[in-house]
């Protein structure tokens, strides 16, 4: 079975990641400190959209009561997520420090678009902590009840 991404999250992935881009080729003090995001975003993306994001795909379909012996693929995803939680959550405050340091050289050249940049980044990164990466682990926990 192939565990789509949420069209809705990927697409906000997708569009965080160009506005990155675009702020790693701004040049001088911003893009440099826009690399240093990129440099601790990167993998981290890499990780949600191999294991962290894909059950989410199932949400809709058990909210629907359907379960299917094909689901219990994605256990070894959200058992994946479980282990390197701890680890994600160290991402996280890493990325969000690299963000602080866009955000001050974004304020003190009064570059605003990068300010609200790294304000929604660390919005979406709240959310997957408080929202997405729960309700993934639960999508696991809740297959494996039923299978």
């Amino acid at each position: 079975m192939n565990f789509e991404i949420p069209h809705s999250l990927k697409e906000e992935h997708e569009e965080l990641h160009t506005e990155l881009s675009e702020a790693t080729r701004a040049g001088g003090a911003i893009g440099e400190a826009a690399k240093g995001v990129a440099r601790v975003l990167h993998e981290h993306f890499l990780k949600e959209e191999e294991y962290a994001m894909p059950p989410l795909g199932l949400l809709s379909m058990l909210a629907q009561g359907k379960v299917t012996p094909e689901m219990k693929e994605v256990v070894k995803m959200t058992d994946r997520l479980k282990a390197e939680l701890p680890e994600m959550l160290e991402e996280h405050k890493a990325i969000a420090t690299a963000l602080k340091i866009l955000t001050n050289v974004a304020k003190k050249e009064n570059e605003m678009k990068y300010v609200h940049f790294a304000e929604k980044l660390v919005l979406h990164a709240k959310t997957e902590e408080e929202v997405l990466y729960p309700a993934s682990l639960l999508v696991g926990e809740y297959i494996k009840m039923k299978l």
